[in-house]
């Protein structure tokens, strides 16, 4: 790759700048694209952003940034993004900075600070090279600042109008896909992690073992329909199966839940009341394991282990063991204590309590196997 240092002020970059939102940001006349396909969005907060500013006033210098020559006359910013719109949206009046205790937007700032900002200069590096050694470049001159993401890193290989699409629906702060899952789906839009959920769950539907498979395989369409109605499925199925909502339903992994269970049966009202009773049981330890068990309990015979149950205490697991004399009541073999289990005589599932009257002790291999028979 070719390399050529140029320092070019700010009221050169500043020359034409205009967000143009999914279709680009641009400046330098037109020349320069500062958010290229493959970078991640916008991500400073107004303190980062101030501190750029400032930086510029002090006269301090920024990191070295880095553009791409796209054509003779006409580059993209491979690293120097966030801190080339911190100032141009300073400059199209944004945000304000502090100087002497004030707030001072950009039309209001005194002379001198006006010139200070104008004249300073970019240090750039200009580069040339093939599609993939920018992207290999990329990679490393992104290292010392916010680590991209894996799904930033794929958006980097696989653009076109399909990713275009995609970003739509699920990439911008209140995106489509973040209004309509926030209350169960978490992740930050912005840096592309409710795309790779939405793409990780709908890989899984399909059969499709890696994310770029499926982006490869669908790049070149006109949009991402079929992502987004997978998406919008989830939410819908959640929302049918459990129509009360609890808090610790966010976070959970709604995708793979609906691509194992949405062609199963489930009566909504029995549903709520069975959520409902088990966030009142004691014994139910991780409450967020009910909505998996409750989808599950009627074909899984160890879907009791999803709620991490209350384990008898020492006591308990001692006097059980005395009274079976060391014998697993299931092989009939003799165990020291150690080599042995608490378990319930009648399963939790099926209305037992986790009492000393309950409590069984039984060896490890045999426990290992038992279901909920009773």
């Amino acid at each position: 790759m070719k390399i050529e240092p140029k320092q070019i002020k700010i009221r050169e970059v500043f020359d034409g700048y205009a967000d143009q939102g999914d279709d680009g940001v641009f400046a330098y006349g037109g020349r320069l694209a500062i958010r290229p396909p493959y970078q991640r969005e916008f991500v400073y907060d107004n303190d980062q952003a101030e501190s750029v500013i400032q930086t510029v006033l002090k006269g301090f210098p920024l990191n070295v940034m880095y553009w791409v020559k796209a054509s003779p006359d006409s580059y993209e910013v491979l690293d120097g993004q966030q801190r080339t719109l911190s100032v141009m949206q300073y400059l199209k009046h944004q945000y304000p900075i502090t100087l002497d205790g004030k707030k001072y937007y950009w039309d209001a700032l005194p002379d001198d600070s006006y010139d200070a900002i104008m004249n300073y200069e970019f240090m750039v590096y200009i580069c040339e090279g093939k599609e993939s050694e920018k992207l290999e470049w990329f990679r490393v001159v992104n290292i010392a600042g916010a680590k991209l993401t894996e799904q930033e890193l794929r958006n980097s290989v696989y653009t076109g109008a399909w990713l275009s699409d995609a970003k739509r629906y699920f990439s911008k702060r209140n995106c489509a896909a973040k209004l309509l899952s926030d209350k169960y789906i978490t992740g930050d839009p912005n840096r592309q992690e409710l795309l790779e959920k939405a793409l990780r769950g709908i890989c899984e539907y399909q059969g499709i073992s890696e994310i770029t498979e499926y982006m490869a395989r669908y790049k070149s369409d006109a949009d991402a329909d079929e992502l987004w109605q997978y998406f919008q499925d989830v939410i819908h199925w959640v929302e049918k199966i459990f129509p009360k909502y609890f808090l610790d339903m966010k976070g959970l992994d709604w995708c793979h839940l609906y691509n194992e269970y949405h062609n199963f049966a489930y009566n909504s009202s029995v549903m709520a009341a069975e959520v409902k009773r088990l966030h009142e049981d004691e014994d139910v330890q991780k409450p967020k394991g009910i909505y998996e068990f409750l989808l599950c309990r009627d074909t899984d015979p160890f879907a009791g282990r999803l709620l991490n149950l209350r384990a008898f205490d020492k006591r308990d697991k001692l006097a059980a063991y005395s009274r079976q004399n060391g014998i697993c009541p299931i092989c009939g073999e003799h165990f020291a204590f150690e080599e042995m289990e608490g378990d319930h005589i009648k399963p939790w599932s099926k209305g037992g309590q986790t009492t000393p009257d309950n409590c069984q002790m039984l060896c490890k291999a045999c426990n290992g196997k038992k279901s909920d028979k009773y």
